[in-house]
């Protein structure tokens, strides 16, 4: 499905997506889009005591400690959405293969939601992350917002080398620029310089934030192929490496897949749903699979 999104227009790109991907979730989700968020597009209407089974993530801790006992905050539906898009554009983002990397699986994931919610009256906007918050699309409706979205987001310049990524910095900026209560998606690696988990679940109390964890399975399984240069993506650091050295690889998978288990922990504290989604994956396949995930959780 996914192919270069540098040799093709923004509208094309489009093209392409609503009829391979949009269509197909189209019947597969029949129709209700909706099934994908929750708690999403609200305005603040009441607090009442806390009651199992209701979302922790809607706690008011500050009346919480007054009252000495737990309380909700409950909020009016709006029928408009407003939905950002904060979208890590950092080196690291550009590994995989040419036809599967994951920036491209980035440019295709948003475009396809951005074009489910526009095409039902909602708003889109979108922040970038490059050297710094590089760019802000702001917030609009409609098909030709899809595509400036889209041409934008093209148009970001991939970066050979960056100071490592800074998504505390990111989140805080997010935090300071949505005012409005929103969908946020999170859509980035996570490769990332420590301490932006409280600021995210900060960013978490005042919006319904998704994560999109993009990631490549070579990230985390190293295939035996002899000796090789490997690169730090964000700082350049090279070191040649002997992938036939089973202890090596190893201890590169167990590194992997401990990095795995901190980030769901972390995701967790934050009260963060998380979405992973690799360059390997069928993009269609991987979205209908986080909507049963959410369906059940909320049942």
């Amino acid at each position: 499905m996914n192919t270069s999104t540098s040799a093709v227009t923004p509208e094309r790109i489009l093209l392409r997506l609503d009829w391979n991907v949009i269509r197909r979730l189209d019947g597969l989700l029949q129709g209700d889009y909706r099934t994908l968020f929750y708690g999403f597009g609200v305005d603040f209407a009441d607090l009442r005591e806390y009651q199992p089974g209701d979302d922790i993530r809607y706690i008011d801790w500050n009346v919480t400690a007054r009252m000495d006992t737990p309380y909700v905050r409950q909020y009016h539906e709006d029928r408009e959405i407003t939905a950002w898009f904060l979208l890590d554009l950092t080196p690291s983002v550009d590994f995989g293969t040419v036809q599967n990397q994951k920036r491209t699986m980035l440019v295709e994931f948003v475009t396809v939601l951005a074009r489910l919610l526009t095409r039902h009256g909602n708003r889109v906007g979108a922040m970038m992350l490059g050297n710094g918050i590089q760019h802000t699309v702001p917030a609009r409706g409609g098909r030709l917002q899809v595509l400036r979205l889209l041409n934008d987001l093209l148009k970001q310049p991939r970066l050979k080398r960056a100071p490592f990524t800074n998504l505390k910095s990111f989140f805080d900026g997010a935090l300071n620029s949505i005012k409005r209560r929103s969908l946020v998606f999170v859509i980035s690696d996570f490769i990332s310089a420590p301490g932006w988990e409280r600021s995210l679940s900060l960013l978490a109390q005042r919006h319904e934030v998704i994560a999109v964890r993009l990631f490549d399975p070579r990230e985390t399984d190293l295939p035996d192929v002899g000796m090789v240069v490997m690169e730090d993506a964000e700082t350049g650091e090279q070191m040649f490496v002997d992938t036939h050295d089973k202890k090596f690889r190893k201890r590169f998978f167990d590194g992997a897949q401990k990095r795995e288990t901190d980030l769901s922990a972390a995701f967790r504290r934050a009260g963060v749903d998380m979405m992973p989604l690799s360059t390997e994956d069928d993009l269609v396949r991987a979205i209908v699979r986080f909507a049963k995930q959410r369906q059940q959780i909320r049942k």
